[in-house]
């Protein structure tokens, strides 16, 4: 009888740690979900105008995912972004794309102002139309490199809208880099116009200088008269500014911080949004 019972126990523990190695390697696997339905409420011709900067403008709705995993329904949070291209072939796909994210939300609106900011962020020509092209990305918890989980695209709305321009500081006729960041160095009063870093001039509000040798970890301002310190654009505090970019504001006592790693680099300076990139 004690035999038996011995069996009966070693058969029992068996079975058990069996169902238990059975359930640990039980995986849950991400089925996939349905892509968002995106609807505008105007996709006719608009023209934005200052005078009515604070009316609303568009409002943007969408559907949910429904993400699957093979234990059922999803539960998470599902992160959204509302992105914003000019209709071409490279649409969201060129490094200006304007990706505005909301978390568990399903609609936005924007005013005209926002809207206009926006599209601002495009660097397109203000007060003639362009053709935008509006989409929704949904994806799950971005991973700790800040990536999209499984990102699926809703249909593209194309709406023509003429933006205005809304400019943050008044823009000038030029725009040159100093600084010991630079080739040059510091300028000096009345020194004579160095054309190799003077900004481009693209469109109504943005100068871009492409390929600018920059010393890393080095200081630079921006002025708009070379030899000239009168209206130079600067950092509002003495130091905490991104060396990737930040705002500028004129006549302000900060010096920006150039990338850690000397090289060439892009800086594309927006008026309209009062920001400064280097890439």
């Amino acid at each position: 009888m004690k035999n038996i019972t011995s069996i009966f126990v070693w058969s029992l523990l068996a079975a058990t740690l069996f169902f238990s190695c059975e359930k640990a390697d039980t995986k849950v696997t991400l089925l996939g979900g349905t892509p968002p339905v995106l609807t505008v409420s105007q996709t006719s011709a608009l023209v934005l105008s200052q005078p009515q900067s604070a009316y609303s403008s568009l409002q943007f709705q969408w559907t949910d995912p429904g993400y699957q995993f093979s234990t059922g329904v999803n539960t998470q949070d599902v992160y959204y972004a509302l992105q914003i291209d000019s209709v071409g072939p490279n649409s969201f796909s060129n490094p200006n794309t304007v990706t505005i994210p909301f978390t568990a939300q399903l609609s936005t609106s924007f005013t005209v102002k926002q809207l206009d900011d926006y599209l601002g962020q495009l660097q397109l020509n203000a007060g003639v139309p362009h053709n935008y092209a509006f989409r929704i990305r949904a994806s799950l918890l971005p991973t700790a490199g800040g990536a999209n989980v499984a990102p699926i695209y809703s249909n593209t709305v194309q709406i023509p809208i003429t933006p205005y321009l809304d400019v943050v500081y008044p823009v000038p006729a030029n725009l040159f880099i100093t600084g010991s960041a630079t080739p040059k160095g510091w300028m000096a009063g009345g020194d004579a116009v160095v054309t190799s870093q003077q900004f481009t001039k693209t469109n109504a509000y943005t100068f871009v200088l492409k390929n600018f040798p920059l010393i890393g970890g080095q200081e630079f301002l921006l002025v708009p008269v070379y030899g000239n310190w009168t209206n130079k654009y600067a950092f509002p505090s003495a130091d905490g500014n991104n060396p990737s970019g930040d705002i500028f504001v004129p006549n302000a006592p900060g010096n920006f911080i150039a990338p850690a790693v000397s090289g060439n680099y892009t800086i594309t300076v927006n008026f309209a949004t009062g920001k400064f990139s280097v890439q």
